[in-house]
């Protein structure tokens, strides 16, 4: 059981995504984990088949378990660059000599038949592409890639599941032939329903009762969704209880059972955070008339759906003033400060029901605005679908909070540990600004720091807060 946050001490298993005897690969998602917070789909660390599975869906374990066991090709094993240096706590490996030619086997066979007819890899797309398409149902070994080099993307498999499901609906609907109306309507929906309902939706039909089998989904392929638990919960409770108390009782029960015990991790997180880590805290006002001009001309350029906003530019240069300034961008562990090699911005997404998780943009300081908005978009639709990975949650070096489009215009914000500094960024307003003896109307910003004084002072924040603003004089940089 993987640690998947500062908070975390134990997670219930929701789903294994492998069975024994299946090969993995390192990367690929092999079970989805539940804590307080979120439904996170967990990766394996290792390469291998899968001896057993040592924990039942359902049951709470605490970090550190081991969940499943995993026997190495001895070959494999023995290359220097495929173990970790100390193994993961996810899952456990282990080595059986006398059973090391099958996975070997069966992976040789892999690239001729994918390089005999099909225009794609050996291991067709990522690992989330390959999840995507066992929750679907989708055999991508049909599936013909339109990525790079034939690789199958996420769209060909929605593309694929969206082609296969009237022919998969068509049997149960308009063919009455008696003898297979006894055998194919209890077995072939159960384990569509199964194979095609999303970990967020699996997590809400076990808090409502709610068996998903007998609900029809409304996503890609028929994968039944959040809302469509939501909407069966509700037309139960109608039936149970009448219409004027179900549609009341629904929302209550999902708040009761959910939105309290994640209120309950961050109370208990940012209360340690404000016990053990001595905060200070900087403001600076920075002058946006630069960056909104450039933001200005750079979107008469873009197509609609890729103009950029403020926040991107903001975020690109916290990035950057992390990267100059790498003494704010680490954690704090052992009484000691530990700088991150790289800069993984966590950004706090809320969560309709309430709450909100901090996934990160890996490698922030590298991406150009474009990309960076991207995959904030992405983190924002995955978060608030379920569809974290464990990475996602645990990398962050350092948190940038923008609650600009809520017309805040500062944040003073809580460290997240075991990071030592947070960013808080408001909104962009005009202001009458002084410049050169004459005053005006001008773009401005509120950036904020809360830092950790155990691994800085006010000295080295305020040099991150104007490496911030020098970095937003030039735009045309980020």
């Amino acid at each position: 059981m993987p640690s998947l946050g500062a908070d975390m001490d134990e997670g219930t298993l929701l789903e294994w995504l492998v069975k024994p005897g299946d090969q993995v690969h390192k990367g690929d998602i092999i079970a989805v984990v539940d804590t307080a917070k979120a439904a996170i789909e967990v990766e394996s660390f290792h390469t291998g088949t899968i001896e057993r599975l040592e924990v039942e869906p359902g049951q709470t374990v605490p970090v550190g378990t081991v969940l499943a066991m995993i026997t190495e090709p001895e070959e494999v094993a023995a290359t220097p660059a495929e173990p970790p240096a100390v193994a993961p706590p996810a899952v456990a490996r282990h080595r059986q000599k006398p059973r090391p030619k099958k996975a070997p086997a069966a992976r040789r066979q892999l690239p001729p038949r994918a390089a005999a007819g099909e225009p794609r890899p050996a291991a067709p797309g990522s690992p989330l592409v390959r999840h995507l398409a066992q929750e679907l149902g989708v055999d991508l070994g049909t599936v013909p890639g339109t990525g790079p080099a034939g690789t199958i993307t996420r769209a060909d498999v929605e593309h694929a599941a969206a082609s296969a499901q009237p022919e998969a609906a068509r049997p149960t609907v308009t063919r009455p032939v008696p003898a297979q109306a006894e055998t194919m309507p209890p077995q072939a929906p159960a384990p569509a329903a199964r194979l095609r309902v999303s970990p967020r939706a699996r997590r809400v039909a076990a808090q409502l009762k709610v068996e998903v089998s007998g609900i029809t989904g409304t996503g890609p392929g028929g994968a039944v969704r959040e809302a469509d638990v939501r909407r069966a919960a509700a037309g139960a409770e109608t039936a149970a209880a009448g219409p004027p108390q179900a549609a009341k009782r629904a929302p209550t029960a999902t708040a009761s059972e959910r939105t309290p015990a994640m209120r309950l991790a961050i109370g208990r997180l940012m209360a340690r955070s404000k016990h053990e880590i001595p905060h200070y805290y900087l403001s600076n006002t920075v002058d946006m008339t630069a960056a909104m001009a450039w933001l200005h001309q750079r979107n008469r350029e873009l197509a609609i759906s890729e103009r950029l906003v403020p926040a991107a530019l903001l975020l690109k240069a916290a990035a950057l003033a992390a990267r100059q300034v790498p003494e704010l961008n680490g954690y704090w562990d052992n009484d000691q400060f530990n700088p991150a090699a790289a800069v993984h911005v966590g950004v706090p997404v809320s969560l309709r029901g309430g709450g909100l998780l901090t996934p990160a943009i890996r490698d922030a300081a590298g991406l150009p605005p474009g990309e960076l908005m991207t995959r904030l978009r992405d983190l924002v639709i995955r978060a608030r679908a379920g569809r974290l990975r464990r990475a996602e949650l645990t990398d962050a070096t350092i948190t940038v909070t923008n609650l600009g489009d809520q017309g805040v215009e500062a944040v003073f914000g809580v460290i997240f540990p075991p990071q030592v500094a947070l960013v808080g960024i408001g909104k962009v307003i005009e202001k009458p600004v002084a410049v050169n003896g004459m005053v005006g109307a001008r773009p401005t910003v509120i950036t904020t720091l809360s830092a950790d004084h155990r691994a800085s002072d006010g000295y080295t924040g305020a040099r991150f807060l104007t490496a911030m603003s020098d970095l937003l004089q030039r735009p045309e940089e980020l």
